[in-house]
C-alpha cells in the first residue's frame, strides 16, 4: 500500500503535468497509477496540499500548487482576478462580505489568507461567498474599500 506522502506526491506531479479541473478527474488519474483512493481522501488530500483552483477563463479552472509568498505578488494576484471573479463587496460590522463567480471562492480567500495581515483575523470561503473578518469595524470598512478598488 502507497503511503500518504507518496499519494501527495503523486498528485503534485499529476497537476503539474495535467489541466485537473475536478477531483473525480484526480480520482480518476490516482487509481490509474494504482493509487486506491475514494473522493473523500482526494479532497483531504487537496486541503492538506493547499491546492488552489486556478482560472482558465470561460468558466474553466484547474487544480493548481499555490505558489505565491510574498504579500506582493499575492497583491498583484488579487488585482489580477478580482474583476474577473469578484461580483460584489458588502460590509456588517467587522465583516466585509465578497460575492464570487461560482467555485472560486477558496482560491480567492487563500490569497487573502496569504496577505498575512494583522486587520484581518481570517477569511472563511463557501462556494461563491467569502466572508473576511476585520480585527475592528474600521479596519473592514477599510478592507471594503480596499476590495472595492480592486474591482475596478
Amino acid at each position: 500500500m502507497a503511503s500518504k506522502e507518496q499519494r501527495h506526491r503523486a498528485i503534485q506531479e499529476i497537476i503539474s503535468r495535467e489541466s485537473i479541473s475536478t477531483q473525480a478527474q484526480l480520482v480518476e488519474r490516482l487509481r490509474k497509477m494504482n493509487f486506491d483512493v475514494t473522493q473523500a481522501t482526494v479532497s483531504r488530500d487537496i486541503s492538506e496540499l493547499r491546492l488552489v483552483r486556478v482560472p482558465l477563463g470561460r468558466g474553466k479552472h484547474k487544480y493548481a500548487l499555490a505558489h505565491l509568498e510574498l504579500s506582493e505578488d499575492v497583491m498583484d494576484e488579487l488585482r489580477r482576478i478580482f474583476p474577473t471573479f469578484v461580483r460584489d463587496v458588502d460590509r456588517g460590522e467587522n465583516i466585509v462580505v465578497l460575492k464570487v463567480s461560482e467555485g472560486h471562492a477558496s482560491g480567492i480567500a487563500l490569497l487573502i489568507d496569504r496577505l498575512r495581515r494583522d486587520d484581518i483575523v481570517g477569511t472563511i470561503a463557501g462556494e461563491d461567498s467569502i466572508l473576511v473578518v476585520g480585527r475592528t469595524v474600521q479596519a473592514a470598512e477599510a478592507l471594503q474599500e480596499e476590495f472595492e478598488a480592486l474591482l475596478t
